[in-house]
């Protein structure tokens, strides 16, 4: 059966291990909750600062109050407080569950509740829950009940009592040595420390750059591979296809392109290389007449009256 409990009522805990949840409803403006815990001795004082179990020091050295840390669930955001009740050292006699904003007002914070519930049920039905309501609402830490002993047992108390100087105010007041000088080594001063936050980078690793407004992303310009340019094509020579090694002709080391000889004579006119003899070069080119037989013709009026023609083969001899 679970108990819906006022300001100041109190129900008796017959689990061992207790779970005491803090749960809100998160939404824009409403701050982030934090559950802790302080455990006091016989002069409702804490004995040393390790008794002050919070988000920087979320485990007792006794091992028996710890925080489980934050979880969604479906009716908000809760953070969690577990004490093993049958183990807590005998000079322990009040275990105060507490919870703080971080310097905003719970005023802000909405359907703030806190559930006891038996760890060995797991998510079962609580055993109580309280909705604690600030008084003033310019509370930054309120005391939301109580773990105590009550003769060989332990029973639970609805308290709703608040501060405005913060979670360290609160402390403060149950004993915790709060030292605000520069460099101090004080828990509850020093920076926030969540365990789930990663670890940082080592020096020599790289630092991803920031996306956002403040830092913009600077793409750097990829350098394009370099590539082997082709060999120069001589001008009148077939073209070779890209990528494609010129290949010999029946063996024979290829020579530059060379002019296509005519029975025998060197033409002006470029061509390729005939069965891969090398070619002689080719001969100067004449302007104002055409060749005639592989001679260069001279640039006349009239035809010349002392051309003769070369000596002719058996196949043009007249039968």
């Amino acid at each position: 059966m679970t108990h819906a409990m006022l300001k100041g009522s109190n129900v008796p805990l017959q689990a061992t291990t207790v779970r005491a949840v803090l749960r809100w409803t998160p939404g824009q403006g409403v701050p982030d909750v934090d559950a802790s815990a302080l455990l006091l001795g016989p002069d409702d004082r804490v004995r040393s600062d390790e008794d002050f179990v919070f988000y920087n020091q979320p485990r007792h050295p006794s091992g028996q109050v710890w925080r489980l840390g934050k979880k969604r669930v479906t009716e908000g955001l809760t953070d969690t407080i577990q004490t093993d009740l049958s183990a807590v050292e005998a000079s322990v006699g009040r275990i105060l569950l507490v919870a703080s904003a971080d310097g905003v007002a719970f005023e802000q914070v909405r359907s703030l509740r806190i559930l006891i519930h038996d760890a060995a049920d797991g998510d079962g039905e609580p055993l109580a829950y309280f909705d604690v309501t600030p008084e003033t609402g310019q509370e930054t830490a309120l005391i939301c009940g109580e773990l105590y002993r009550r003769g060989d047992g332990w029973k639970f108390r609805a308290l709703g009592e608040g501060y405005s100087n913060g979670l360290k105010g609160l402390a403060t007041d149950f004993g915790i040595s709060v030292d605000e000088s520069e460099g101090a080594d004080d828990p509850v001063s020093a920076p926030r420390r969540e365990p789930s936050a990663p670890a940082p980078a080592p020096a020599s690793a790289p630092v991803p750059a920031a996306v956002g407004p403040e830092h913009p992303t600077t793409v750097q310009p990829r350098p394009e591979p370099s590539l082997p340019l082709p060999p120069e094509q001589p001008a009148g020579a077939p073209a070779q296809p890209q990528g494609v090694p010129a290949q010999p002709t029946y063996g024979y080391p290829q020579q530059p392109p060379a002019t296509q000889p005519a029975y025998g004579y060197p033409q002006p006119a470029p061509g390729p290389a005939a069965y891969g003899y090398p070619q002689a070069p080719a001969a100067p080119e004449v302007t104002g007449g055409q060749s005639g037989y592989g001679y260069p013709q001279p640039v006349t009026a009239a035809p010349d009256p002392d051309f003769r023609l070369p000596p002719q083969g058996p196949q043009f001899v007249g039968r």
